[in-house]
């Protein structure tokens, strides 16, 4: 069997770059465009979240039968059908006309996306055979994701000040375009052929629906009332349909979430770290946006540009603090005083007023909640995905960003209900009426929320100080951890914003195969 590497492998790893670097933009982009698009379209304040919503959802919750999905029709197939579908599904939201027409595309565009991650980073792995050479691919790769997020806020800020809010969706197209060129030219199947993999469809469908009524539920609070019976029956609905998916994964064979990777105290703590702590990252970025560009009268650009400092933030805090100490000090020493750290971040956010300046009152916040995030974050993933082989690490890995997506999803969904419903309250005890009152009413929502995710990280802090115990990572002295863990945290700078994926993912048995062939 001829095991010469392909000479044209890092044209390759170019166009698995552009994949990501797709998937990344994406979030960033909309949420700076998101104020634009909800005047535009006529959005409620009530339903503005599920632009974001419906993205994660679908992502969060497909994402493992996504990589299952690719060891069935192979991993080259299964990545260009998720670049031509997220494109296409892109440009649907850059013509929408309605609402509607609007969630139906981002939805579709988090379908496509978890086809098209899993199966990104699969080629990755098994395209760069030599430890050295996935090492570099991976650091690529990580930059890559690292620097969309930041590439993301500025030009999702210039298309909407200079063009359209819909470019930010349709920019996808070009990008995609040579994204399906590249793979086509430069990609190859590995280790698919003959592979039997059955699809647990009925697990994918309870999760979903189960995580779809509780979102559901959530945001529908702030119209009908936290005890109205739509509320109830749908929160009701959600907790069944997820009791029944853990039934379900235990007698399954080929579970989509096997239960026995959840024993792991370690694994468990770090996972329920990563889910809360999405809670204030979509929080900031959400309610932070509305504040700059509504109250304090910013373009686009503008906003864009001053969410950079927590990009800069997170990138000291993962690469530049917790990869050099994660080996020596253990996980528990760095995401216990990272967790720290960002609810002081987010409690300082909440004292936002509506004469508050960025320089006094927004720019140490961002700054330290990236700082805070990026040391919870590394340590995290590297916990969650460390001590497992075989086909276990591509489905710890989805498993991890799943409950990233998930908890996101929850979190902004109960942050903007909870938001919406503080200020309305507050006009109508307030009677307000002049644009500065009005103003006061929605940085009161906006405070009220933030403080909500300060207590969803002090409750991140009290579950890992309880379950993640304080050792150091094994194997440090030849830096296998690392590798994984650096670009992993490359992805998690976007993580926030963009959904994406460790690049510790093997996303199943192919990959396994590939490598003892």
């Amino acid at each position: 069997m001829d095991t010469t590497p392909d000479p044209r492998r890092w044209w390759g790893l170019a166009a698995i770059g552009l994949a990501q670097l797709m998937v990344v933009l994406d979030m960033t982009i909309v949420n700076i465009a998101l104020p634009t698009a909800q005047t535009d379209l006529g959005i409620s304040d009530a339903d503005r979240q599920w632009v974001i919503t419906a993205y994660t959802l679908a992502f969060g919750g497909l994402l493992l039968l996504g990589g299952r999905l690719g060891d069935v029709f192979g991993r080259k197939q299964t990545l260009i059908i998720g670049l031509v579908g997220f494109a296409a599904a892109s440009a649907f939201g850059g013509v929408s006309q309605t609402f509607a027409m609007l969630i139906i595309a981002r939805a579709l565009q988090g379908v496509f996306a978890a086809l098209l991650a899993p199966a990104a980073l699969s080629m990755l792995n098994v395209t760069f055979t030599d430890p050295q050479e996935r090492a570099r691919a991976l650091g690529v790769y990580g930059a890559v994701a690292g620097g969309g997020a930041a590439i993301g806020l500025i030009l999702g800020g210039a298309l909407t000040q200079y063009l359209d809010w819909r470019w930010t969706l349709m920019v996808n197209v070009p990008i995609a375009v040579v994204a399906v060129i590249g793979a086509s030219l430069f990609l190859h199947n590995h280790g698919t052929a003959g592979i039997r993999t059955r699809l647990d469809i009925p697990g994918a469908l309870l999760a979903t629906g189960g995580v779809l009524a509780i979102v559901y539920a959530l945001s529908e609070a702030e119209q009908h009332g936290w005890g109205s019976a739509l509320v109830l029956s749908m929160l009701a609905l959600g907790a069944a349909l997820l009791v029944v998916f853990v039934l379900v994964e235990r007698r399954t064979p080929h579970a989509l979430l096997p239960l026995h990777l959840l024993r792991e105290r370690n694994r468990v703590g770090a996972l329920t770290a990563v889910g809360l702590t999405q809670i204030g990252m979509f929080g900031v970025f959400l309610f932070l946006t509305y504040y700059l560009q509504g109250i304090q009268g910013y373009s686009p650009m503008k906003t864009g540009i001053s969410f950079l400092p927590m990009v800069v933030g997170m990138m000291t805090g993962a690469v530049g603090i917790s990869a050099r100490l994660l080996p020596r000090v253990g996980p528990r020493r760095l995401m216990l005083p990272g967790m720290l750290i960002a609810a002081a971040a987010l409690a300082f956010l909440t004292q936002i007023d509506v004469d508050s300046t960025y320089w006094l009152h927004v720019f140490p916040g961002l700054v330290l909640l990236g700082l805070g995030m990026g040391m919870t974050f590394m340590p995290s993933m590297a916990t969650a995905t460390g001590g497992v082989r075989g086909t276990d690490a591509g489905v710890v890995s989805a498993t991890l960003n799943t409950t990233q997506q998930v908890g996101g999803s929850i979190g902004i969904a109960l942050l903007n209900t909870v938001a919406a419903t503080v200020t309305a309250n507050w006009i109508v005890d307030n009677g307000a009426s002049t644009p500065a009152q009005m103003a006061e009413a929605t940085v009161q929502g906006f405070s009220t929320a933030m403080w909500i995710s300060v207590g969803a990280v002090l409750l991140a802090f009290v579950s890992a100080a309880l379950l993640v115990q304080s050792r150091p990572m094994p194997g440090g002295a030849h830096g296998e951890p690392l590798e994984p863990a650096i670009a992993a945290a490359g992805e998690q700078f976007s993580g926030a914003d963009a959904a994406a994926i460790p690049a510790t993912a093997a996303a199943g048995p192919a990959d396994d195969e590939a490598e003892r062939a």
